[in-house]
């Protein structure tokens, strides 16, 4: 296993590594074939498996304690060369589709803040953004917010549409003027999942359209408090 530099906040806090770990051990008939207790035990032994299918990584239990760790193999930058037929970049063109968005309406993307890695969230300070103590907020330009009866702190429910009809809500979010692209917005990752219909996907990668949901905004109820 590995160390990190904090103490742990609770004797019963797991390592992301031990939690896929339990969850393959848990949901695969004899874990796949993988002995998944024998590599959470090890984490050396999971670099030696990355070593033998990923291209640069020789050597990569003793070079990870090299200081300053080691650069991967990179042809661009190493040797001037791209992996195609002439050696050199390809450019595409490709067609853009977009997203209609009826009036009243916005287009919706999820996003990090700066105390967030994925999923994980260290902290509820976003300095991006000039965000403290809170992560319920959603960022729209102040154009748009006046035209559609709102202002700057603001609280409302976010309501995505998809062409099933479900209703999608987010609660409570708080307004935050700032300057996004016209006629879209922003909210946090996971807060704002809840509006992504599963079934809104990239056509060719199949993830969820994250950076392009229709939402609307409705005045959320007075808080309890």
């Amino acid at each position: 296993a590995s160390v990190g530099g904090l103490e742990p906040a609770s004797d019963e806090l797991r390592s992301e590594v031990a939690i896929v770990s339990g969850l393959a051990q848990r949901a695969l008939p004899d874990g796949g074939g993988i002995d998944w207790a024998w590599l959470e035990a090890d984490y050396g032994r999971i670099r030696d498996r990355i070593e033998a299918v990923v291209p640069g990584f020789t050597d990569f239990n003793r070079r990870i304690d090299q200081p300053g760790g080691f650069a991967l193999p990179h042809p661009p930058r190493d040797h001037g060369t791209f992996p195609t037929a002439s050696g050199k970049a390809r450019l595409t063109c490709n067609t853009f589709d977009p997203t209609v968005v009826p009036a009243g309406r916005l287009l919706l993307q999820t996003l990090r803040s700066h105390d967030q890695y994925n999923t994980t969230i260290y902290g509820l300070d976003d300095r991006y953004r000039g965000i403290h103590d809170g992560r319920r907020v959603v960022f729209a330009r102040e154009k748009d917010l006046a035209e559609l009866g709102f202002a700057d702190g603001d609280h409302v429910d976010i309501v995505s549409e998809w062409r099933d009809g479900v209703e999608r809500r987010a609660h409570r979010f708080r307004l935050v003027a700032y300057d996004v692209a016209p006629g879209t917005c922003a909210a946090y990752f996971p807060e704002a999942n809840v509006l992504v219909p599963l079934d809104s996907v990239a056509d060719e990668s199949n993830t969820p359209t994250s950076k392009g949901v229709v939402v609307r905004f409705e005045r959320a109820a007075a808080s309890p408090d």
